[in-house]
């Protein structure tokens, strides 16, 4: 299963992985799918095109994201949204795009195909998550803010996504340069008695509710 990069960054780029992850949301066939980072919006773009091959137009696709760098947003670690290191992609968005590829409009072009599916939400999760109705909800790409307290609200924020028999997919399980993921991730585990699986080579923790059948696992 081909993960497409749609010229802009992502922070799946590594070989296998990308395609790995869509071989994950294919598994369980969601129709009601959160992302929580939607940074570039690659894989945003890659899980409409699954969805839509699976659902055709019955499906809903929500992203949220800070969709710009601020001082409210500083403490937050953002991946680098410019393309310092390749002067093509940057001339690309500077003169001919004219946008900001980080930017809510850029990301609305790039889905633009699917604009009948998807809802944008501009905002941090801290504050607009729990305005968010899950009770839909079955999956959920959280690859958000990566301080403990922030992953720690998103994921109770989730917890009816799981208790439904939804899942959470966490991205960045194994981020040296981010611990605090690990550790909120672990935490909300050993609280809540789900069951999460590592997958990926530690690169994803996959967050189920237990079932009988799988509890030996």
């Amino acid at each position: 299963m081909e993960y497409k990069k749609y010229y802009r960054k992502t922070s799946l780029k590594q070989k296998g992985v990308g395609s790995f992850f869509l071989e994950e949301i294919s598994k369980k066939k969601p129709k009601y799918f959160l992302e929580i980072g939607v940074f570039h919006g690659v894989t945003a773009r890659n899980v409409c095109e699954l969805l839509f091959k699976i659902h055709g137009n019955n499906f809903q696709y929500i992203g949220l994201d800070l969709f710009e760098e601020n001082d409210e947003n500083k403490h937050e670690v953002i991946p680098n949204t410019s393309f310092s290191s390749n002067p093509i992609k940057q001339f690309y968005y500077k003169y001919i795009k004219r946008q900001n590829p980080y930017s809510l409009d850029a990301v609305k072009d790039l889905l633009k195909k699917f604009k009948d599916n998807i809802h944008l939400i501009k905002g941090n999760s801290n504050k607009v998550l729990k305005k968010i109705d899950m009770s839909k909800i079955d999956y959920v790409f959280l690859d958000g803010g990566h301080e403990y307290n922030t992953v720690l609200n998103d994921l109770n924020c989730c917890f009816e996504v799981i208790n439904n028999d939804g899942t959470v997919l966490c991205d960045d399980y194994d981020l040296k340069q981010a611990p605090g993921v690990k550790k909120a991730i672990d935490d909300f585990i050993e609280k809540n008695s789900f069951n999460c699986s590592i997958i990926c080579n530690g690169r994803f923790a996959k967050i189920e509710k237990f079932h009988i059948h799988n509890e030996n696992h």
